[in-house]
């Protein structure tokens, strides 16, 4: 079909405001990526824009020599692996439960959830509660905070409850239990809501700082994001230095500036969530809607 001159022409407009939009998003990550291969030393001087000036992986090498930084890293994959795992584990088997039409007192529950949404006791009180059931400055308390995430568990409700009710009486028939629909039929049909909240799960565990600084005041368990805060707020290249460990302050030259570290240390820390969103991208759509057509 042959497109006219005013057809084009605003077809030429979107094409360039879609080329802006995606220079300007990704423009920035680049240019932190670019940094943290270049020298501090010359970093600093300014004009590096697109490409290293002077290519260098003394940052890198830094970072994963660096005990704190790896231990850090190794802390954030155990949390984001095995607090996911929990999360999605056990907000699913609530979400099953609500959405059975015989549950006495549904309603009053789903009020009770609903509420937490919009209202929290405050970081006191919750610090306080923390501290006395012994969970303080422990790994256990990485993985257990919002282990039951309420947001989710209405997208699992809302998809478990437009399952065909056949599905259930059949697996029933064949002498499945509660425990046994839930394993054998329920979940292995909830790839796409599975696959898109064990993500947005995830990356919030991965990109989360603020819990672990408040509850948090081990060096060894502290995670990457909370440790990467740490070497922003240094502030100078003592500072940072007076934070190595020694075979890290042996490394750290002139030619090393902590905006240099800085750059390297969000580039560890971004880029494995980055290279899992294509695996998952599919699942987005189809799984995030799921259900919503229907209450």
């Amino acid at each position: 079909m042959k497109l006219s001159a005013s057809d084009r022409t605003l077809r030429a407009i979107i094409y360039l405001l879609l080329l802006v939009l995606s220079f300007v998003t990704f423009y920035p990550f680049w240019n932190s990526l670019v940094i943290s291969f270049n020298s501090g030393s010359d970093t600093s001087l300014g004009g590096v824009t697109f490409w290293p000036r002077e290519f260098t992986v003394e940052n890198y090498m830094i970072v994963f020599k660096e005990k704190n930084i790896f231990n850090a890293y190794l802390i954030t994959i155990l949390r984001t692996v095995i607090g996911t795992v929990l999360s999605i584990f056990f907000t699913a088997m609530f979400a099953y439960g609500l959405s059975k039409k015989g549950l006495v007192f549904k309603k009053m529950y789903m009020i009770i959830c609903v509420v937490t949404l919009y209202f929290s006791g405050g970081l006191i009180p919750y610090f306080v509660l923390i501290h006395s059931i012994k969970l303080y400055d422990t790994f256990a308390f990485l993985v257990i905070n919002g282990m039951v995430n309420v947001y989710n568990m209405i997208i699992f409700r809302t998809f478990f409850a437009e399952l065909p009710d056949g599905l259930e009486e059949s697996a029933r028939m064949d002498g499945c239990s509660n425990y046994g629909v839930f394993f054998r039929i329920v979940l292995p049909i909830s790839g796409p809501v599975l696959a898109t909240l064990s993500l947005f799960t995830a990356v919030g565990l991965w990109n989360d700082w603020f819990t672990p600084a408040v509850f948090i005041n081990s060096q060894e368990l502290i995670p990457l994001q909370t440790l990467l805060v740490q070497i922003i707020n240094a502030g100078t290249t003592a500072t940072l230095i007076a934070n190595l460990n020694t075979h890290a302050q042996s490394m750290v030259q002139n030619t090393v500036t902590v905006k240099a570290l800085q750059m390297a240390t969000m580039m560890v820390a971004t880029l494995p969530i980055l290279a899992v969103y294509p695996f998952l991208q599919k699942y987005f759509v189809k799984g995030a809607l799921v259900g919503s057509l229907k209450e």
